[in-house]
């Protein structure tokens, strides 16, 4: 990449920061110069069906404390007069300005059922994952891309898990969404391509998440000790390697080439030489190949 485009004074709507990869990205992309306006369900004041404690308050906090700006917005995006009001907000605060969309809402974990075959799991908790989990993000996109077609430019980033078309991932409902996630960056990407805005999707690798953290047991700062439980979390990655892959995306002035593509994380980082926290660039993908064709890597050599 020859050059990199300035990020400061970009306006960017960052949807489902409450935590994870998205808040990460928030954070990063406000460190870079980008206006952030975090959208999620979770507020100190108003917890979310997730029964989390991270909230966008905090990830608000968290940017304006580094000395970056950002606002905090209560929405659900399942709500398409809120997510309407929200984007008629940030246009008029802006004069009509959006430089970056980030779609992560997901909060499907507790609807995804990993133990049972879809056809002896309730239908309707699979179709709330769907609409939980794509349905908000093509609202999102129907009612923000106006804004980035008005200026011929501009930058969607789909979050979703894992590359489009890859191999089965093991429960129904969640595979549909998160290969449809994928599926609808590239298609959106054929029609906004002429309009010189940019469509794709980012998938982080194994992610130390805070929810998934809290399943091992363990903290950023002592998370090896989850390896004991499981080898394959010596692979993992925390939030703030995707965080930094979107920003690379975004001062990328040849994104638009790159429209319509399914990328991750661990590709991206030795593309662009980024790293994680502790300065390793962690390669899932190249790990988990190399498991599923029945080796035995030793994860030492894919960090």
């Amino acid at each position: 990449m020859t050059g990199v485009r300035d990020l400061s004074g970009l306006v960017g709507l960052v949807a489902g920061g409450s935590r994870g990869a998205t808040r990460a990205i928030a954070i990063e992309l406000a460190s870079a110069g980008v206006i952030v306006h975090v959208t999620g369900r979770t507020t100190r004041n108003h917890p979310s069906p997730m029964r989390r404690h991270e909230t966008i308050d905090d990830a608000v906090d968290q940017i304006l404390a580094a000395g970056g700006i950002a606002f905090a917005h209560h929405v659900d995006h399942s709500d398409a007069r809120s997510v309407q009001h929200l984007v008629e907000r940030i246009a008029e605060q802006h004069d009509g300005r959006l430089d970056i969309v980030v779609n992560g809402v997901w909060g499907g974990d507790p609807l995804v059922d990993w133990d049972h075959p879809f056809w002896e799991q309730p239908v309707s908790i699979g179709l709330a994952l769907l609409r939980q989990a794509v349905e908000t993000h093509i609202i999102t996109s129907v009612t923000a891309v106006p804004l980035l077609v008005a200026q011929g430019r501009g930058l969607l980033i789909e979050l979703t898990d894992g590359r489009r078309g890859d191999p089965y991932r093991g429960s129904l409902y969640y595979d549909l969404a998160k290969e449809q996630v994928a599926r609808l960056a590239y298609a959106m990407a054929e029609e906004l391509r002429p309009y010189g805005v940019t469509a794709l999707a980012l998938a982080p690798g194994f992610l130390r998440s805070e929810a998934m953290l809290d399943t091992f047991g363990v903290t950023e700062e002592n998370w090896r000790d989850g390896i004991a439980r499981d080898p394959h979390f010596a692979v993992s990655e925390s939030p703030l390697l995707a965080g930094r892959c979107a920003v690379a995306l975004a001062a990328d002035p040849q994104i638009l080439d790159r429209s319509g593509d399914s990328l991750t994380s661990w590709d991206l980082a030795r593309e662009y030489n980024l790293t994680d926290v502790d300065g390793s660039q962690p390669d899932w993908g190249g790990y988990y190949r190399q498991l599923a064709s029945g080796q035995r890597p030793d994860p030492a050599e894919y960090r």
